[in-house]
């Protein structure tokens, strides 16, 4: 495609479908990670104790599929799961690589805006949790890169943003109109200047009711029933302490949960049951 010549500006929208489950790959590629080089991120085996019921059940969700932790640790395949999932990663990056080549050898390289991201993250045993389906750091963090010609490179921002505001950056980057329905903003004064003041946190729902709140600092999660968890990244980054049933914090929930959308959109129709998802409530404990 980027060999060919456009006489109107073009869009190209390119998949990958790894890292994924299964987490296979080329033998070549899962051998740039030994497991004696693999590192098991760092853990606590209380971890789940602070949380509140509807915390600890969306990490059982997981409990009746192979991807659990109990029976991955039981089995002795942790290393494995996690070297796995980092050949998955460096494959991607290799597949990106090509498609870069391609991009730097034609003649678009110099006037074509580049955005890589990924749908969700995923955990490999933290908070003992696989895959994701959570509100954590682990699930709703992905990296997001754009690539804007005229732009300084390199620069990194560490400004909470969602891929909600994607759109609207694009749209402005190409001198596009903007859309009345946007509910994500452009990031194009971010892009500008990475340590400009940015009060927006940003929030991801899994299922109806059930919400994060990420600032620069905190997250805040409610569920649809209520129960409250609350993480200071500044002093925990892995979020081990749920701080939430304490007083001393109850001003920072009130800030946090004034960004809590107040409804939700319908709920999708249900897709029938696939090999290894199970029926499960989102709403209760």
């Amino acid at each position: 495609k980027l060999k060919q010549t456009y006489d109107q500006p073009f869009f190209m929208a390119i998949g990958f479908n790894t890292p994924h489950l299964p987490l296979f790959t080329p033998p070549e590629i899962y051998n740039r990670f030994p497991l004696d080089s693999v590192q098991l991120p760092v853990t606590l085996p209380d971890d789940l104790e602070d949380l509140p019921p509807m915390g600890r059940k969306f990490t059982r969700y997981f409990d009746t599929t192979p991807m659990n932790h109990r029976d991955i640790t039981r089995q002795g395949l942790w290393h494995k799961a996690v070297a796995s999932y980092l050949a998955c990663v460096s494959f991607t990056d290799d597949c990106i690589g090509t498609v870069m080549d391609a991009l730097e050898n034609s003649e678009y390289r110099d006037n074509t805006i580049i955005v890589l991201w990924s749908d969700h993250g995923f955990h490999v045993g933290e908070k003992m949790h696989w895959e994701k389906r959570s509100l954590w750091e682990e699930s709703t963090r992905v990296p997001l890169i754009f690539v804007v010609p005229g732009m300084e490179a390199s620069l990194q921002c560490n400004k909470p943003v969602g891929l909600i505001d994607v759109f609207p950056t694009l749209a402005e980057l190409c001198s596009l109109p903007a859309i009345e329905q946007f509910e994500g903003q452009s990031l194009v004064p971010l892009l500008k200047n990475p340590d400009l003041e940015w009060e927006t946190p940003v929030i991801t729902t899994h299922h109806p009711g059930n919400h994060s709140v990420r600032s620069e600092r905190w997250r805040y999660i409610r569920y649809t029933n209520g129960d409250e968890e609350l993480y200071d990244h500044q002093n925990d980054p892995n979020e081990f302490f749920n701080l939430a049933p304490n007083p001393a914090y109850a001003e920072v929930k009130s800030m946090l949960a004034a960004w809590l959308p107040q409804s939700c959109a319908p709920y999708a129709p249900r897709l029938p049951r696939q090999k290894y998802t199970q029926d499960f409530d989102w709403t209760t404990p």
